[in-house]
């Protein structure tokens, strides 16, 4: 067993308010965390298919709002011409099988809280107080984020639609499934959803002493030139208004991005060392902290 350190270092470490795991005598065996473990995906899946349910009672509305933009294509590269913007479905379970997946992903999203919530109670006891703080600002930063990006999808998807309509050589009639269409919408949602997460990742980085503010300076052009290289390969329209609906966003946020690794930066540059004021024979408070934390677990 370690000695105890002195009293000098007991009261630098509580001066320097040095983190402490959320509840440090909470000790829990592997059964124990196997059992939370289940407990909680099974409220999770419960509030998914309560989710679900919704997702099959609102399955007319949210439909009509995703084949909203097909409809917005010019006429001539439909099916049907006319006033009917009419998909096709070329199997006998494909009704079936579009409703489980817009009831899955209505009761994903409707569902969010209590599966988030479950997620965030089985990981929170093992976090520093200072952690569960930045992890409630990455959650509530990062969902509005890719809505975001998902709205800016939902705009540029008839471009796209116009673009990849546009290619089928003439005299051949397009046959677009409700299931490729569907796929379609929502590979770009998820697209530019994680595409405006990106800026929150530089944060993490920056924020764990990954990636530091210098570091980023020194990137910022060819990472400017990656963000328009990935927004031309992701969107499949050539026009470059589509593109610049993914690229200029991005580069904003990772501006944005920039500033906060700044400030950040500044901010540690002032903090003091946890080993400042301490004499050559005395513990560190870190490993005043750790031994704690090893005799709590004996």
């Amino acid at each position: 067993m370690s000695t105890p350190p002195d009293q000098p270092a007991q009261e630098h470490a509580r001066a320097l308010r040095l983190p402490r795991r959320s509840d440090p005598e909470a000790r829990m065996s592997l059964v124990d965390h196997i059992r939370e473990l289940r407990s909680r995906l099974l409220k999770a899946v419960f509030g998914l298919a309560l989710g679900m349910i919704v997702g099959w009672i609102f399955f007319t509305p949210v439909w009509h709002f995703l084949e909203k933009p097909y409809c917005r294509i010019p006429q001539h590269n439909r099916l049907i011409v006319g006033h009917g913007c009419q998909l096709i479905v070329n199997g006998l379970f494909d009704g079936f099988f579009l409703h489980l997946k817009i009831m899955f992903v209505v009761g994903l999203i409707v569902s969010s809280p209590i599966w988030l919530y479950q997620l965030w109670a089985f990981i929170a006891p093992g976090l520093y107080k200072r952690e569960r703080r930045w992890t409630y600002a990455f959650v509530g930063i990062a969902v509005p984020l890719f809505v975001l990006g998902g709205t800016f999808a939902y705009f540029a998807m008839t471009r796209g639609l116009h673009f990849l309509l546009s290619m089928v050589p003439g005299g051949i009639t397009p046959l677009i499934t409700v299931d490729t269409y569907l796929s379609y919408a929502m590979a770009m949602l998820l697209i530019f959803g994680l595409a405006f997460e990106v800026p929150l990742l530089i944060i993490i980085l920056n924020l764990a002493r990954v990636l530091t503010h210098e570091r980023i300076r020194k990137w910022r052009r060819l990472m400017i030139f990656g963000v328009f290289v990935f927004a031309g390969v992701a969107t499949p329209s050539p026009d470059p208004l589509t593109m610049l609906l993914l690229a200029v966003p991005c580069v904003i946020l990772v501006e944005l991005a920039e500033v906060f690794a700044w400030l950040n930066d500044r901010r540690v540059a002032r903090q003091p060392s946890v080993y400042e004021g301490l004499d050559d024979d005395q513990v560190s408070p870190l490993d005043f902290d750790d031994t704690y934390n090893a005799d709590t677990r004996l």
